[in-house]
């Protein structure tokens, strides 16, 4: 296939798929309202089912449920009949997803659930299929024409598919006040679960590096290059911070003063309150970092210096 053709048929589809979205918002109606009301009050469990390719895009919404506060659980339609239908109770929810509503495994799942006090709605593409006929809710999907070659393999219709799980999870996410953290409390592992949990104490440094007012030139470079820090605080006795020494403030040091091995650390450092508490969150000394244009901060807990937080440790995290 020329490159011209491969760019023109790519470009057919998006525009294809793209239609058939635009077709789908005016087909929205009192049924999709009602829907996401009857899930959002729903007593029993949410179970999005379909077969085929319409299997895939039922886990895909039941995964974003589940992240963004309403639970569900995924079930397909063929094993539903070989045991799985022990996972449906009374005032269940059952979504069914289907392009044409007619297929042998919809059809026999929806026999069985009219004999069951559920509530079953309808994506579907056909609205007068078995499957649309025998649902309390139609969630009508249509589709003028799938966007392959062929006219075959579900494009525009799994995707119509998914657009409407987007909505009405995007609509419970707005019912339920679902809030960005929220979102990081299913997510704790992502950069938006980080940039809402991690704490400064988890990505300090707990061996940071320190030196007195008195400590000589040579000790503090020794200080500063053995803990890779790109820098150190200035501490008295008892731990408390006076200061705090770059590699910036050496090189600009070097600069201006010959000799310099008379020089000690209270010559040299930078009298600071810029610091953070342990519990602070890592994202606040981000903050901090880019407010000041820094790129570390002495970790502070009842007045002592504990710690040394680095730019980098922050962003090795995805943290932003």
């Amino acid at each position: 296939m020329q490159k011209k053709k491969i760019l023109s048929l790519a470009k057919q589809v998006i525009r294809i798929e793209a239609d058939g979205i635009a077709l789908l918002e005016s087909f929205l109606d009192n049924n999709f309202e009602q829907v996401v009301q009857e899930i959002y009050h729903c007593s029993g469990k949410i179970i999005i089912t379909g077969i085929g390719k319409s299997a895939h895009i039922a886990q895909k919404i039941v995964a974003t449920f589940n992240s963004t506060g309403t639970p569900a659980i995924f079930l397909h339609a063929a094993e539903a009949v070989h045991g799985d239908l022990g996972i449906i109770q009374r005032n269940d929810i059952i979504i069914a997803i289907s392009k044409s509503g007619n297929t042998p495994e919809i059809k026999n799942l929806t026999n069985i659930l009219s004999n069951i006090d559920v509530t079953l709605v309808a994506i579907v593409s056909e609205k007068e299929s078995y499957l649309a006929q025998h649902a309390k809710y139609i969630i009508h999907a249509p589709v003028k024409e799938e966007a392959c070659p062929n006219k075959l393999a579900p494009t525009t219709s799994t995707t119509v598919q998914l657009v409407i799980g987007d909505a009405l999870a995007s609509c419970l996410i707005d019912l339920r006040g679902f809030t960005e953290s929220d979102f990081a409390k299913f997510h704790p592992g992502g950069s938006l679960g980080k940039k809402l949990h991690y704490k400064v104490e988890t990505l300090m440094n707990t061996t940071p590096p320190k030196v007195s007012p008195t400590t000589p030139m040579k000790d503090i470079i020794l200080e500063i290059s053995s803990k890779r820090m790109g820098a150190t605080a200035v501490v008295d006795s008892d731990s408390h911070l006076l200061g705090i020494i770059t590699d910036g403030d050496i090189r600009r040091m070097l600069e201006h003063e010959e000799p310099f091995s008379h020089l000690t650390a209270k010559d040299i450092m930078t009298k600071t309150s810029k610091f953070i508490g342990k519990d602070m969150l890592a994202s606040s000394a981000l903050q901090m970092m880019e407010k000041y244009s820094i790129t570390q901060l002495p970790v502070i807990e009842n007045d002592t210096y504990i710690g040394l937080i680095h730019l980098h440790d922050i962003l090795r995290e995805g943290i932003s």
